[in-house]
């Protein structure tokens, strides 16, 4: 029964940019490593490995002798290396020139390290746009695989998904792979005599058939239990072992071997498309368990069985709509490639600062924190904070590369989000302000640019399909790896925790309460929202001075029904760490008695954490970044994180009535899942400063803030000269 069958296997080994060095180093002990011990005990099996590139940098910094050893398995034809995207970037969500850039870069490096042939890719999660095609040839890619998925969503049938086919884009052609969703199930979570069982099928089906597993390397290893399964227990060696054993009927062959030895089958078009399963986290909660539902029905349904290969749900694109911050960061990054784009077509002043913008524009490309299923992927917060921290890093060296002044200040507008409206960027070399009048005039980014750090990388809670399962509790929700397990709850409670944002947790939020509203009102939602500024749009314009710019934003709403207009006037100088905010409240009745509180959040400054904590005027330590505040008549309260080297100080002026502020300062936590269960992710601080606004005698209220952002050891200097200077200009 010699090549009965024909077995491709395919690894894809990845962590994100930004993840945490530990999580890198106990991939590599528990899977990475194990996995090439395994295959030089095993001659025997041939596979393809894909490592994406933040591993492989990682790799090369940490263990350089695991690429070593790459390369002597490539050199041996035991592993054919498999390239991609540097990066991992979700193909669809960038332009050509970046698609062929990074994956050209990549190839490159792989083939300059592992001194191999590279000529196949990965495509990160599988996500697959008709239109990527011509840009893979383009950049040099013979062969990818994709799901099967995908090919039965084109209408081929399971017989036609054991071999390989030809796609064909702009006169471009490209062979594609079917992995099968079957055995990326089976592997390695059912006993390996299942897979056998399967290659014995397609092999009485049709000789010569062609399977193809492709799938995480983590699995082997990572995911939860799998490392005791998978080596203390054996079931790769096992697994590995029959392989051997009937080498006489599955001949274990690469990818590059098929494409040469065999024709492909025809040539097909693939829709957009992705794995089954991101397909439905894609869809809004009810949608996903309706899709979910619909699959399931159509699959036990034998008047329905026939479309249930066409069952599917929505564009990864709409990750966006469903997270607007994974859309901030995909607009921020398309807001850097433009410029890197304009600059290469110019020419840079310093090139080398030029080529350090385009690796940190393609490091804040990596795909994790852009969209969330069965990982926490934008749930992270140290996820998001990579991607702004590359994105500000290439910021600053497209400065370099330009020859920007050491001072400079900007304010320009444009519709940043895609959304028909216009946002305001305002900016020096300290700071980058983002704000978007027509969504309550928030403050969307806060970058300090010298720490690389969004202080408004945030996340709103929402409602998630999965959280039907926490409000059941635990003991009654199931594992997302392995439905017969029941799910893990990594903390006590989380299914009281379960709660949803009524607007964006973000800064510069105006929310008007009951004058007896309290903290913990506000901070459990409870506290009924009287005006409709928090949500509503802002009439916006700037005012331009040399050194000084200003965007004020003014919006005629109302308060319980009663009309009044709301300005508030953001100013930033260059040269300076200090944002000025005046808020102005005409047209108050003389009766007019209400609770105004301005919020602002903190993000990637985390709770429980030492070296993170509030400080009062006097210096005094209030608590670590996740406490529950609740502060009389305060004039400044600072956070202050050592790690990150932040200080961030809000100073509260006495408004026009004579009052000082108060000030609640509460936690914003999340429930998510991950593949290690349901667990509750600090998201970002809320501090907000609040007044009972009364009018004077022609109808007006007033006040002014000022947030100073920067290092630990200027930012209280510069607070100082700030509040002197506001003196001066209110004749304080």
């Amino acid at each position: 029964m010699s090549n009965a069958v024909r077995l491709c296997f395919v690894l894809h080994d990845h962590q994100p940019v930004g993840n945490f060095d530990g999580v890198f180093e106990q991939a590599y002990q528990d899977s990475y490593r194990p996995m090439l011990d395994l295959l030089s005990r095993h001659p025997g099996i041939r596979l393809a490995m894909h490592t994406s590139g933040p591993l492989a940098e990682w790799l090369e910094a940490n263990h350089p002798e695991y690429l070593d050893r790459l390369a002597e398995l490539a050199a041996a034809k035991q592993i054919e290396i498999v390239g991609g995207a540097f990066y991992e970037p979700v193909l669809a969500m960038l332009p050509a020139r970046d698609r062929i850039g990074q994956i050209r870069r990549y190839t490159d490096w792989l083939e300059h390290r592992l001194r191999t042939k590279v000529t196949g890719m990965w495509v990160a999660e599988r996500v697959w746009d008709p239109g990527m095609t011509a840009d893979l040839a383009t950049a040099g890619i013979e062969w990818t695989i994709l799901d099967d998925f995908h090919f039965k969503a084109a209408g081929l049938a399971d017989d036609q998904l054991d071999r390989h086919w030809l796609t064909e884009g702009d006169g471009k052609t490209l062979t594609v792979f079917p992995v099968s969703e079957h055995l990326r199930y089976v592997i390695p979570f059912a006993a390996p005599e299942a897979t056998l069982e399967h290659l014995r099928f397609l092999a009485a089906r049709r000789h010569g058939a062609l399977a193809v597993f492709g799938d995480d390397g983590e699995k082997f290893g990572v995911w939860p239990d799998t490392h005791r399964t998978c080596f203390e227990e054996g079931w790769l060696e096992r697994f590995f072992a029959l392989l051997e054993a009937n080498a006489d009927w599955i001949r274990m062959t690469l990818p590059s071997e098929v494409i040469r030895e065999e024709p492909p089958a025809g040539t097909i078009w693939l829709p957009e498309c992705s794995y089954r399963e991101m397909t439905e986290w894609v869809l809004p909660p009810e949608k996903q368990l309706a899709c979910i539902e619909a699959r399931q029905a159509a699959k036990t349904d034998p008047q329905l069985a026939a479309i249930e290969k066409f069952v599917r749900g929505g564009s990864w694109r709409n990750f966006r709509h469903r997270y607007p911050e994974a859309n901030e960061m995909y607009a921020r990054m398309l807001v850097v490639s433009n410029r890197l784009a304009r600059l290469g077509a110019t020419g840079p002043v310093d090139r080398q600062a030029y080529d350090e913008a385009v690796a940190a524009t393609y490091r804040g490309q990596c795909n994790c924190a852009y969209w969330h299923g069965a990982f926490g992927g934008i749930y992270l917060p140290h996820l998001r904070n990579a991607i702004y921290r590359e994105l500000i890093t290439a910021e600053n060296a497209l400065d370099r590369a330009e020859g920007r002044a050491s001072e400079w200040i900007e304010a320009v507008s444009s519709d940043y989000t895609f959304d028909g409206r216009t946002e305001v960027r305002l900016a020096n070399e300290h700071l980058d302000c983002w704000i978007a009048p027509a969504t309550g005039g928030m403050l969307y980014e806060l970058d300090l640019r010298h720490q690389r750090h969004n202080l408004l990388a945030t996340l709103d809670r929402r409602p998630e399909a999965y959280h039907t399962q926490v409000l059941a509790g635990p003991g009654k929700a199931r594992s997302i790896i392995d439905a017969s397990q029941l799910a893990t709850f990594k903390q006590e409670g989380l299914e009281r925790m379960v709660r949803y944002d009524a607007t964006r947790r973000k800064s510069l939020i105006d929310h008007f309460y009951d004058v007896d509203a309290t903290a913990a009102a506000v901070a459990d939602g409870e506290a009924m929202e009287r005006g409709d500024f928090a949500n509503g749009f802002y009439e916006a314009s700037i005012r331009r001075n040399p050194d000084r710019m200003q965007v004020l934003l003014t919006r005629l709403g109302n308060v319980w029904g009663i009309p009044l207009t709301l300005s508030k006037a953001v100013t930033l100088s260059a040269g300076s760490e200090t944002i000025e905010i005046g808020y102005k409240l005409e047209g108050l009745p003389a009766d007019f008695c209400q609770h105004l509180a301005v919020e602002f959040n903190f993000a990637g400054l985390p709770a429980n954490a030492a070296g993170r904590c509030f400080r009062d005027d006097d210096g005094r330590d209030l608590g670590q970044l996740g406490s529950r505040l609740d502060l009389k008549e305060v004039s400044r309260l600072s956070l202050e994180d050592d790690w990150l080297d932040i200080r961030a100080t809000l100073n509260c002026q006495v408004a026009s009535n004579g009052g000082l502020a108060g000030v609640w300062t509460f936690p914003i936590e999340s429930v998510s899942q991950s593949e290690g269960g349901f667990e509750l992710v600090h998201q970002s601080v809320v501090v907000m400063p609040h007044w009972i606004v009364t009018p004077d005698a022609s109808g007006c209220w007033q006040v002014v803030l000022t947030l100073t952002a920067g290092s630990l050891a200027t930012a209280a200097a510069s607070t100082d000269r700030s509040e002197a200077a506001a003196k001066l200009r209110t004749g304080a």
